[in-house]
């Protein structure tokens, strides 16, 4: 698994359903400066607590379980507090498999976070349907990317990918996410060019809008 997205569950590790069309953000992206510092966002996460996401198809809940991945559940928390989820795309959609996100569209902040990685924490819930978990490039390099299991992929946890939430509400909004890239979207290009890269090479890709911590 690529930390662009989980792909071949039998072993290799790659880092996207049909619709008409995701549409765009035309909000701007996140510009808070707290971002472009990883160390100074490290609050410690409630037990647990939900986070609420707006995207182009419609709102999704994630309630975490912070005793099920400590470590992934603190960084999540603090990403959303922070509101690094606004206004990216959703940029890997595989049907039967995983929805993924977590580069920001501000290429000054993306790159900020592309070395703030987190040590692994042990698997300790099982990748089923409807989970959330951290995206790697190997052990312990975890850093902001996250991907929802849309089926169960109990293959992934004995690869070291360990859920620290589950999707509670709008579980469908997976379904209809736009997946007709596939697996061309170049992840490089985009730290670099960030939101204008998306909209001049992939125009259907659906959008996070907002993400906030929601009691």
């Amino acid at each position: 698994m690529k930390r662009t997205l989980v792909a071949a569950v039998l072993g290799a590790i790659l880092l996207a359903a049909a619709g008409c069309g995701g549409g765009s953000s035309s909000a701007p992206p996140p510009t808070s400066s707290s971002l472009l510092h990883p160390s100074s966002l490290n609050k410690t996460a409630p037990n647990t607590y939900k986070a609420q996401f707006a995207t182009t198809k419609g709102s999704f809940v994630v309630t975490v379980t912070r005793s099920w991945a400590p470590l992934g559940a603190d960084r999540f928390y603090n990403l959303v507090l922070n509101h690094f989820y606004d206004n990216q795309p959703i940029f890997r959609v595989l049907p039967g498999f995983v929805v993924q996100w977590g580069i920001s569209a501000t290429p000054a902040i993306a790159r900020a976070w592309q070395t703030a990685a987190i040590k692994d924490d042990p698997v300790t819930h099982s990748n089923a349907a409807g989970t959330i978990t951290f995206a790697t490039g190997g052990p312990n390099t975890r850093t902001t990317q996250v991907f929802v299991n849309v089926a169960a992929n109990s293959s992934l946890d004995s690869q070291g990918f360990a859920p620290f939430g589950t999707v509670t509400s709008g579980f469908s909004v997976f379904s209809q996410l736009y997946s007709g890239y596939a697996d061309t979207f170049d992840q490089a290009a985009f730290t670099q060019g960030g939101a204008s890269y998306v909209h001049q090479n992939f125009p259907k890709l659906d959008w996070i809008k907002t993400a906030s911590i929601v009691h």
